[in-house]
């Protein structure tokens, strides 16, 4: 594979890459940011976890500039989990290039703060359509300097029903711009939308050159699907996962159930709210949670490192959403491991998709397996804009607290709110201490989440 070295990058951006330690290009980098680099309108097909995140991130601040202070690129994403993530990754690769600015604009989240966000100003907008569509059309968004859209995971946007928004948007955006359309699968529907909005596009679609991760897909046909998945659980000694479903209320349901069950498990679906939203991924990342019954849609953008295994409570019903729940495992050339539990009437639902994967029945021998959760999450009312420093919360729990740098887990910094995962078995007793001694000389609120 191509180094970033042979690239005519900014020098900037060379120097991120090599702090980001990132030399060489997967395939769908390697063809497709010449012809971005160039101007050119792409449509990439590439799956996720390709890296086709850092090819549209080059592409927008290689030619950016830190002292216009206007709209010169703006992304479109099908969720708002996937939104965050882009713009970390563009943040995380501006650094070195000057005071990039970089909005999120989402739903489930008020209008009044984003409104407010973009009286200041910003150099690239990641947003979902809705959101991004509503506050063009309140005048609230100045797009006429915008000389680059990026439409991530087109496929997805498109079945959750914002072609005409998507559409709308691009009648706010100036001409001529570059576009780059990058999209896991290409159905009609999606030629239809490249045609309208690219001019003369390079088609990329990498092949078998691909990295595929190794993914062990195993099926198991169950009648009870909740008991069923206590057993695999013993049986595969699984430590987390994320456990699909077809829809919010079955997320819901099972939540509940497997709660009962004594597991700790967190929904994630797109009738929550974006705080509850948050919370939720950010407990299962620093593993206080370690079962999260997610829906397609929300599930999707979660990168969690290290993810044990995919398991389909409910049977996909396309091919390309079980591709998709499958490939948030087996990542970074780690194995992985995908589940589906079959109902004896979904047998023919489950062939249809021909992975070619032999049903089995539910396995007998049971492990001995521990479902204790090892971390619980302290909640601190304080984040980046007071100033509080990951440092300081670790301080404060090492010496009022007690705690070893091994029994301190993840923390996570929002703009208000910081998070830190500590050993559960010492985090009442944490909590108790801490609550009520300051933390860089201020007293601030702390609570437990479970």
């Amino acid at each position: 594979m191509s180094s970033f070295d042979s690239l005519p990058l900014r020098t900037p951006l060379k120097m991120a890459l090599k702090r980001l330690h990132f030399d060489t290009m997967t395939p769908i980098q390697g063809e497709s940011l010449t012809p971005i680099l160039q101007g050119s309108d792409i449509i990439a097909q590439a799956s996720t976890g390709s890296g086709k995140t850092l090819a549209f991130t080059l592409g927008i601040l290689q030619t950016i500039n830190p002292k216009y202070f206007a709209i010169q690129s703006l992304i479109l994403c099908p969720t708002r989990e996937l939104a965050e993530q882009v713009a970390k990754v563009i943040r995380s690769c501006a650094s070195e290039i000057g005071n990039i600015k970089v909005l999120t604009l989402c739903g489930g989240l008020p209008m009044k703060a984003q409104r407010h966000s973009l009286t200041h100003g910003a150099h690239v907008i990641v947003g979902t359509p809705g959101r991004v569509l509503k506050l063009a059309q309140l005048d609230a968004i100045d797009l006429k300097s915008c000389k680059l859209a990026v439409l991530d995971e087109a496929d997805q946007m498109v079945d959750m029903g914002f072609i005409e928004d998507i559409e709308a948007i691009f009648g706010y955006l100036p001409s001529p711009k570059q576009t780059l359309l990058f999209s896991a699968t290409y159905p009609e529907s999606i030629k239809e939308l490249t045609a309208k909005l690219t001019h003369k596009p390079i088609v990329i679609k990498t092949h078998t050159t691909e990295i595929k991760p190794d993914i062990d897909e195993l099926a198991y046909v169950v009648s009870d699907k909740t008991l069923a998945l206590n057993t695999l659980i013993t049986h595969h000694a699984i430590t987390n996962a994320i456990i699909f479903c077809n829809t919010k209320v079955v997320a819901s349901e099972l939540t509940q159930t497997l709660q009962y069950a004594g597991l700790h498990a967190l929904a994630l679906h797109g009738d929550m709210e974006q705080f509850d939203r948050n919370e939720a991924i950010i407990q299962f990342r620093n593993g206080s949670a370690p079962f999260l019954v997610a829906t397609d849609v929300a599930g999707r953008g979660i990168d969690i490192e290290g993810l044990d295994v995919i398991i389909n409570y409910d049977v996909p019903q396309q091919l390309d959403r079980y591709i998709h729940r499958i490939g948030r495992t087996g990542r970074a050339g780690k194995n992985g491991m995908a589940i589906t539990l079959v109902s004896p009437h979904q047998g023919d639902s489950f062939l249809g998709l021909e992975r070619h994967i032999e049903l089995q029945e539910l396995p007998r021998n049971l492990n001995d397996f521990d479902f204790s959760t090892a971390m619980q999450t302290l909640c601190i009312d304080a984040g980046k804009k007071e100033k509080l420093r990951a440092g300081d919360i670790v301080g404060a729990l090492i010496h009022e607290g007690g705690l070893t740098h091994e029994q301190i887990g993840k923390i996570d910094q929002l703009d208000h709110l910081s998070y830190v995962a500590v050993v559960r078995t010492l985090a009442p007793s944490i909590h108790k201490k801490i609550q009520n001694r300051p933390i860089k000389g201020k007293k601030f609120r702390i609570w437990l989440l479970d």
